[in-house]
């Protein structure tokens, strides 16, 4: 059984409605609010575990409401949103999202999304050595990789690249966000350099980009590390 307080702010009462039924059943403690002024509100008042948000709010836009929270709280935000445009889903994680769900969207696949952010922020606030991912090893103090117990020669870059990606598991680390964590902000546009290096990545893991098992490509968002 799942534990944890989820903030859910959603005008549409059916939906509301919908996904209470459903994260209750997990266990899950629900609190709603249908505005986005009620939201930034309940959010400092409960300091919900999650929040989950709907970007078409009727007082304020979604990315507003991710503003003011990012203000004073890194509580993992959820998006879910009619809105499939890649640049609505791009501003809404630079912006601070964590992740974004389009309507209409499957309860599995929604559960799911919810278990992988509450499980990045479970862990306490002790610095993480090592990142175990199935069969994947990677030890962040000694930069190193093994894979299926056999150890991957990887470059500076290449295993900075999947170290943020494995720390964010189950997430989508936008292409903006990696190129200037890792090349820098200068670079935050060289889209072609960063396919590059994870195709050289993806080889290397023996990740297929057709059915992979690491590395997810999200089209014209970024990439999401499988958890």
């Amino acid at each position: 059984m799942n534990t944890g307080r989820i903030l859910l702010i959603e005008d549409d009462p059916g939906i509301r409605r919908f996904l209470r039924v459903a994260l209750e059943a997990q266990g899950f403690t629900m609190e709603e609010e249908a505005s986005g002024k009620g939201g930034i509100a309940r959010a400092a008042t409960a300091q919900p575990d999650l929040v989950v948000l709907d970007l078409g709010l009727p007082d304020m836009d979604g990315k507003t409401v991710i503003a003011r929270i990012r203000e004073w709280s890194q509580v993992p935000i959820l998006i879910l949103s009619v809105r499939q445009a890649e640049e609505e889903k791009v501003a809404a994680l630079d912006a601070g999202a964590n992740d974004y769900v389009v309507k209409p969207f499957g309860i599995a696949e929604m559960l799911a999304r919810v278990r992988a952010l509450l499980r990045s922020v479970s862990g306490g606030t002790a610095p993480e050595t090592e990142i175990l991912r199935r069969d994947l090893r990677i030890d962040l103090a000694r930069h190193e990789v093994a894979l299926a117990g056999e150890p991957l020669r990887l470059t500076r870059k290449e295993f900075d690249l999947l170290a943020l990606l494995a720390r964010n598991a189950g997430r989508i680390v936008t292409h903006r966000q990696l190129l200037a964590d890792i090349w820098g902000p200068a670079h935050e546009h060289d889209l072609q350099y960063l396919r590059v290096f994870v195709g050289r990545l993806r080889a290397k893991l023996g990740d297929d980009p057709a059915a992979p098992r690491f590395i997810l490509n999200e089209p014209g968002v970024g990439y999401r590390f499988l958890d």
